[in-house]
């Protein structure tokens, strides 16, 4: 999944702004993306063999608990519906990352929408994942990102910051009960930090997930990371260094193949610049119920559409939000068939 988890939003409490116009942005920067992720999805029907493309909700009852059977690894081939036709998810969690690089040949487009009603901060985020070799080991990734921060509730919606990602498959894969993915990033300061849409700086990230499969109807993920920016700035343009750590934590119950339960554990701790080279440490912890489910069309595409209820806890009492996915995963290219 999602390498969008290095971008934050903002707890702090402000007032609701300008709904028309943060509507409006959104708009016009999902149809530009979701144009293109239409067009490349269309590349599925020359990647794989012919076939009808209208699409299906699976069958339930699928007792595998990964998204490939043994004849459909990690090894550049197209993958294949098991024997009850279905084919399971695996690489789509919500606020955690799971350890599973993309196969060889499939490129996965990931949309995802938050929104907090007391801080009244929403970010949304675009993720591209594209495997770089047939083992497949590498992966390159990117995140966009458009945000509007809820302490800064005169200032509308606008661009983020930029992630571009690096992940290495250093153990396992989609069928090992244990995987491991570290994964390094470079922040690029995109976002103008004045109305709180960036970082005001270059940073770097971090990012240890490990995922384990407990048992057929059980899957946890677990993540440790770490955020330094050495030349922040804060909204009036003060500067300082500032680190950041976070832990998650997940268990999926795989109820079916194609329909899954989430409960998901975030905690982030992060220093904000409050005066030059002077920061302050401010803490977050949320849980995320959550829901997913799969659409597979006959031409390989699959659509995993979900849904949380993002809360606060602890330092974070009193939050509540909405958590809404969209992952697109297609071939892009012929795959070696067995």
């Amino acid at each position: 999944m999602s390498e969008q988890k290095g971008h934050q939003v903002s707890v702090s409490k402000g007032k609701s702004g300008r709904a028309h116009g943060t509507a409006s942005f959104l708009l016009c920067l999902t149809l530009p993306i979701l144009g293109c992720v239409t067009v490349s999805a269309g590349w599925a029907r020359t990647a794989t063999p012919a076939a009808i493309s209208d699409c299906k909700l699976s069958e339930l009852g699928c007792q595998q608990d990964t998204r490939r059977d043994d004849s459909s690894v990690k090894t550049g081939k197209v993958k294949e519906p098991n024997s009850e036709g279905s084919l399971p998810i695996q690489d789509n969690s919500f606020l955690v990352e799971e350890a599973y690089n993309q196969e060889f040949g499939v490129v996965q487009h990931i949309q995802n929408f938050q929104r907090y009603w007391n801080s009244k901060g929403w970010i949304y985020t675009f993720t591209q994942e594209w495997p770089v070799d047939a083992r497949p080991r590498h992966q390159l990734s990117y995140t966009l990102a458009a945000l509007h921060a809820g302490d800064q509730p005169a200032s509308g919606g606008g661009f983020g910051d930029v992630l571009l990602n690096y992940r290495y498959q250093l153990l396992g894969n989609g069928r090992a009960k244990v995987a491991f993915a570290p994964r390094f990033s470079v922040l690029l300061s995109t976002g103008d930090y004045r109305p709180g849409r960036g970082a005001g700086g270059t940073g770097i990230q971090g990012l240890l997930p490990l995922s384990v499969v407990l048992n057929r109807k059980l899957v946890t993920h677990w993540n440790a990371g770490t955020t330094i920016i050495p030349n922040a700035r804060n909204t009036a343009g003060e500067t300082g260094t500032t680190f950041a750590y976070n832990f998650g934590q997940s268990v999926v119950w795989l109820a079916h193949p194609r329909f899954n339960v989430l409960l998901e554990t975030v905690f982030n701790r992060s220093q904000e610049v409050t005066a030059p080279k002077t920061t302050q440490w401010t803490s977050a912890l949320l849980l995320n119920p959550g829901i997913r489910w799969a659409y597979n069309c006959k031409n390989g595409l699959q659509i995993v559409p979900g849904v949380a209820v993002p809360f606060g806890v602890g330092p974070s009492s009193g939050e509540k939000g909405v958590f809404i996915y969209l992952s697109l995963e297609h071939p892009y290219r012929k795959l070696a068939k067995e």
